[in-house]
C-alpha cells in the first residue's frame, strides 16, 4: 500500500528545473497533473540579439507531454508576455492573447504581435525596437488549471559609456541620471551591459548608477586610486544607494541610429551657439554624446578634430590611435566643458533619416 501511495503522489506532482532558462537555474516550477498530459512551454533560444530600429522574434512554443497536439481542446489557450525587471520582483505587461482577443500595453502598443506560425506557436514579434526594449521577457501559457513559462533575453548591439554633467563628478541622483542618459540619446545601462563592456576593455574609475539602482564601475587595470594595485580586474560594486539623495555619475547605453553623424566642415571655429545654428543651417541638429559614441564604436568613425556636442561638451572620436590623436588607445576623447560664449571649436552634427 505504501508503494502504491508513493507512485500516486509521483504522478500528481512533478518538480523540475525551469526549462531553457539558465538565469533562473535555482527556480523550480511545480506542474500539477490531475487529468491529461502536462503542459510544457519552451523557448528554442535563451538569448536573441538585435539592434535599435530592427524587428525581432522572441521564440516560445507550448506542448503537452506525451502527445503531439498543441492543446487539449477543452480550454482556451491564454498567452501572456511580460518583461521582467532586473530584480525579478516586478513584471511589466507587454502582450496578452486569448482566442481572438489581443491586447498590447504601454510603449509596446502597435509594435508587438504573435507569430502564430503553427497551433502551438506563442512567439512574440517586436517591431521597430527601441533602447528600452532590452531585457528579459517571460512567455506564459495557461490552459485551464495548467500553466508553464519560459524566459527569453533580448540583447541589443550597442555601446556603454560613462557620463557626468557640466557640474562635474558625482552630481546625479538616480532620477537625474536617467534623464541625463535620455538627453544624450541613450538609456541608463544594466549590469549585464556594463559587464559586457568591461569584458570588451572598458576601464573607468568613477562609480556610476546602473538601471537596477546599484552603483558600480569597471576596472581592467587595477591601480592605487581605483581599489588598489593588488586587486583583481572586475566590475566593482558599491551596492544600492538612496535614489533621491545619493549622487554619482552614470553609465549610459546607446545603439545604432537612423541618421548621419558627421563633422561639419566650416570656414571658421565656432562658439556653442554658433555651432548649434551651423548644424541647423545644414539641415541637421548638433549631435548628442550617445551619437558620437555609437558612431565611434559601431561605425568606426574617426576624426581628430574636437567639436561641440549638444550638452556643451567638446569631444572627438578616435578609432585609429596615432600621434597627436590619442596615440595609446581608441576612444572618444573628452576635452571638457569649455566656456560656451568665448571658446571656439568645430561641431559634430546629426541628420536623422526620414
Amino acid at each position: 500500500m505504501k508503494s502504491l501511495l508513493f507512485l500516486v503522489l509521483i504522478s500528481v506532482c512533478w518538480a523540475e528545473p525551469h526549462p531553457n532558462n539558465s538565469s533562473l537555474e535555482h527556480e523550480r516550477i511545480v506542474h500539477v497533473q490531475e487529468n491529461g498530459p502536462r503542459l510544457l512551454v519552451v523557448a528554442e533560444q535563451a538569448k536573441i540579439f538585435s539592434h535599435r530600429g530592427g524587428n525581432v522574434t522572441l521564440p516560445c512554443k507550448f506542448y503537452h507531454e506525451h502527445t503531439s497536439t498543441a492543446g487539449s481542446g477543452t480550454h482556451k489557450i491564454r498567452v501572456k508576455w511580460t518583461k521582467l525587471t532586473s530584480d525579478y520582483l516586478k513584471e511589466v505587461d507587454v502582450f496578452v492573447a486569448m482566442g481572438h482577443h489581443r491586447k498590447s500595453y504601454g510603449n509596446y502598443q502597435g509594435r508587438v504581435f504573435l507569430r502564430e506560425s503553427s497551433e502551438n506557436d506563442a512567439s512574440l514579434i517586436i517591431t521597430n525596437i527601441i533602447l528600452e526594449d532590452y531585457g528579459r521577457y517571460k512567455c506564459e501559457v495557461i490552459e485551464g488549471l495548467e500553466d508553464d513559462t519560459a524566459v527569453v533575453a533580448l540583447n541589443l548591439q550597442g555601446v556603454v559609456f560613462p557620463y557626468s554633467p557640466r557640474l562635474g563628478r558625482y552630481n546625479l541622483n538616480f532620477h537625474e541620471a536617467q534623464r541625463a542618459c535620455l538627453d544624450q540619446d541613450s538609456v541608463i545601462a544594466s549590469f549585464d551591459q556594463l559587464y559586457d563592456a568591461w569584458r570588451s576593455g572598458l576601464d573607468w574609475c568613477n562609480a556610476g548608477w546602473l538601471s537596477d539602482g546599484s552603483v558600480q564601475y569597471p576596472i581592467t587595470k587595477p591601480r592605487e586610486p581605483c581599489g588598489g594595485r593588488n586587486t583583481v580586474p572586475g566590475v566593482r560594486n558599491y551596492g544600492f544607494w538612496d535614489k533621491d539623495k545619493s549622487r554619482y555619475d552614470v553609465f549610459c547605453f546607446t545603439s545604432n541610429f537612423n541618421g548621419r553623424f558627421y563633422y561639419l566642415i566650416h570656414p571658421t571655429k565656432l562658439t556653442y551657439d554658433e555651432a548649434v545654428q551651423a548644424c541647423m543651417k545644414d539641415g541637421a541638429q548638433i549631435a548628442k554624446v550617445g551619437q558620437i559614441f555609437a558612431a565611434w564604436k559601431l561605425l568606426g568613425y574617426d576624426r581628430c578634430d574636437a567639436g561641440w556636442l549638444a550638452d556643451g561638451s567638446v569631444r572627438y572620436p578616435i578609432s585609429r590611435p596615432r600621434k597627436r590623436c590619442s596615440p595609446n588607445e581608441a576612444a572618444v576623447r573628452f576635452v571638457g566643458f569649455p566656456d560656451k560664449k568665448h571658446k571656439l571649436y568645430g561641431v559634430y552634427c546629426f541628420r536623422a533619416y526620414n
